[in-house]
């Protein structure tokens, strides 16, 4: 077995035993793991309260080189998120990004990229802004694992598009031209600031920081929640608790 260490997000725990916890942790270094911490129930262990939901920690881990669990041997907390103790709406979005992580990402497939954001995520969450953050984060776990939607250009001919004729599907992997609309069944319209917005949201910067209106807000929580509910192939349980 090998020792490992890393920087690690909870996502989820379980019982397992009356003493031993499972944990999911989403680790900067080696992407998400699955470790049993014996001795983890108890009130005094080498984990101290460091197994908690959404905190970050410093692990020490034995990796099994078989399909069994991890053995997590170490835990210290490093940073806890304070803001989503009184801040019932971005606790919901801090969920919803533990929930994108468990289930859209796989075992040992490290994205050094997509953990900073998801740390930058939490961070940050919190008051009016909390929508388009966690769009900002959707945008970056879609770019990272491979699946952003087509914004430049027809996702189903390579075409361009003209602003005032603009659509966008999920089945059809983002924006389509008019001769393209028609052959998804999906297919709806996308208004020329929402598309804009999301070619923003797709580069590099803050540009979740700056004011949006409210239709935008709302288009964009459709479109990404439909898109990634299309990827899954399930609706993400904590979606309806996001507001826009």
């Amino acid at each position: 077995m090998l020792t490992e260490k890393a920087t690690a997000l909870v996502l989820r725990t379980t019982d397992w035993s009356e003493s031993s916890r499972i944990a999911t942790l989403w680790t900067r270094e080696f992407g998400k793991v699955r470790v049993l911490a014996k001795g983890g129930r108890r009130l005094k262990s080498n984990f101290e309260n460091a197994l908690d939901l959404l905190t970050l920690c410093r692990i020490v881990f034995l990796r099994k080189s078989s399909d069994s669990l991890d053995l997590l041997t170490e835990a210290q907390v490093i940073q806890r998120f304070p803001r989503l103790r009184t801040d019932l709406t971005a606790l919901y979005a801090a969920y919803y990004v533990a929930e994108l992580l468990m289930e859209g990402t796989r075992d040992y497939d490290p994205h050094p990229l997509l953990f900073d954001e998801a740390l930058e995520t939490l961070q940050t969450l919190g008051g009016p802004e909390c929508g388009p953050r966690v769009a900002r984060f959707e945008m970056v776990l879609l770019r990272e694992l491979g699946y952003s939607p087509v914004l430049d250009h027809c996702a189903g001919c390579g075409g361009s598009v003209v602003e005032a004729e603009l659509a966008f599907s999920a089945l059809g992997n983002g924006v389509l031209c008019r001769r393209c609309r028609g052959s998804q069944r999906d297919s709806r319209p996308l208004a020329p600031s929402t598309w804009r917005t999301l070619q923003e949201l797709a580069a590099p910067g803050d540009a979740w920081r700056r004011p949006w209106s409210a239709e935008v807000r709302a288009e964009v929580r459709q479109l990404l929640g439909q898109y990634l509910t299309c990827l899954l192939g399930r609706r993400p349980r904590l979606l309806s608790y996001l507001g826009s």
